[in-house]
């Protein structure tokens, strides 16, 4: 049986991250088939990277999760003069960006001499993540059996130099969707490296209570969902703006907004802005399913599970027009819609309360195209093939 290290940034069940999550899916769906073993940090913080679980191996799920310290945790103010001297300055250098790597972390120097000590002992490296520090220092160690999910997206960092030579290392690339493929490929010119588009399968509970998460909870009204970490990089304050805009213009309604994920920035203090912080996945779903539409205003993303998660169980979406992969979800699956700006944000909460029976359609839509494009079966047989082709 081939053994497979997957290296990502964090990974823990307590642990709120899109990537994280989907290293976590990845390595439960490909352990049946395969040895795995995760090689991570302690962190479960991503902002400070701080020591927090066990060093060395543990057990998680059935899954062998080796765990290494970082040298230092975190400098923000360090982190931030550096990071605004990089997007403001027209000519980049290499060096430079590599302080910038290293500053952002999560600098395990551990981690990565444990790759360059033990690379012979595993058959495939998993990248998950392009743009830490634990793929840029640790990928080209491994490049002639590495494969790379970037989870990439059109950012300001995907244009540093220091990028280039990591899109053009792996013997393979993972991507997620379409428009991912497309973005990297014209931004790195690296077509000839072996690739397909993945995605990720939607795994969804068997019984679903909306009632349920109404009474927990005391909502008795009509409300929208925010899934995910609740912070200014997901355009979080841009949401909040808008939500209470609309209250202002619409002061008979009685709409909430309900917030699931950890808070990494201040939630406003509104009567129809309720922030549950961490749920389990039995709250998160019984919450979804009741909801009218999820919303995500992120301007980044690369695939995006919780818009994913929401259509398994027919709820529609609306997303930030200005993120191309949450757009293209809209337009593949005509079960969501998009905004570029408040007067359109407004509208379509306007447009689906108004059109029930479009609404309802979008809700058949939604389910559609999860078990059309996202099931776990088909993905998975199509990594091994990607798997197989690193000899």
């Amino acid at each position: 049986m081939q053994k497979i290290a997957i290296i990502n940034q964090r990974y823990g069940l307590e642990v709120n991250g899109g990537s994280e999550f989907y290293t976590r899916q990845i390595a439960s769906k490909l352990k049946d088939y395969y040895e795995i073993e995760i090689l991570t940090t302690r962190a479960i913080d991503y902002m400070t990277w701080a020591d927090y679980y066990p060093e060395g191996l543990q057990n998680v799920d059935g899954i062998p999760v080796r765990r290494f310290s970082v040298k230092r945790t975190r400098d923000m103010k360090k982190f931030n003069n550096i990071n605004a001297e990089l997007l403001t300055s027209p000519v980049h250098n290499e060096e430079l960006e590599t302080r910038w790597t290293e500053e952002q972390g999560p600098l395990s120097i551990d981690l990565i001499k444990y790759i360059e000590t033990y690379r012979n002992d595993y058959d495939v490296f998993i990248f998950v993540t392009y743009l830490y520090y634990l793929t840029v220092t640790g990928l080209p160690l491994v490049a002639e059996k590495a494969i790379l999910i970037p989870t990439a997206h059109d950012e300001p960092y995907a244009y540093f130099q220091i990028y280039n030579k990591i899109f053009n290392l792996p013997k393979a690339i993972v991507y997620l969707t379409e428009e991912e493929k497309n973005f990297v490929q014209n931004k790195f010119l690296n077509k000839h490296i072996y690739n397909d588009v993945l995605g990720a399968g939607i795994d969804v509970p068997d019984v679903i209570k909306a009632g349920e998460f109404r009474s927990k909870y005391k909502i008795l009204n009509e409300y929208i969902i925010y899934v995910g970490r609740i912070d200014y990089g997901k355009n979080c304050d841009w949401l909040f703006r808008y939500f209470t805009e609309y209250k202002k213009r619409h002061n008979t309604s009685d709409l909430k907004l309900i917030l699931m994920g950890k808070e990494v920035m201040e939630v406003p203090n509104h009567p129809d802005i309720i922030s549950l912080g961490f749920v389990s996945d039995e709250d998160k779903f019984n919450g979804l399913a009741g909801a009218k539409v999820l919303i995500l205003p992120s301007e980044f993303e690369s695939l995006s599970i919780s818009v994913l998660e929401a259509m398994a169980i027919s709820v529609p979406v609306v997303v930030n027009g200005k993120c191309e992969v949450l757009k293209g979800h809209c337009i593949k699956s005509k079960a969501g819609l998009y905004y570029h700006n408040y007067f359109e944000f407004e509208e379509i909460l306007n447009y689906i309360f108004k059109y029930d029976g479009i609404y309802q359609q979008m809700k058949k839509n939604a389910k559609e195209y999860i078990i059309k494009n996202y099931q776990w079966n088909t993905i998975i047989e199509r990594f091994k093939t990607i798997i197989q082709s690193i000899k």
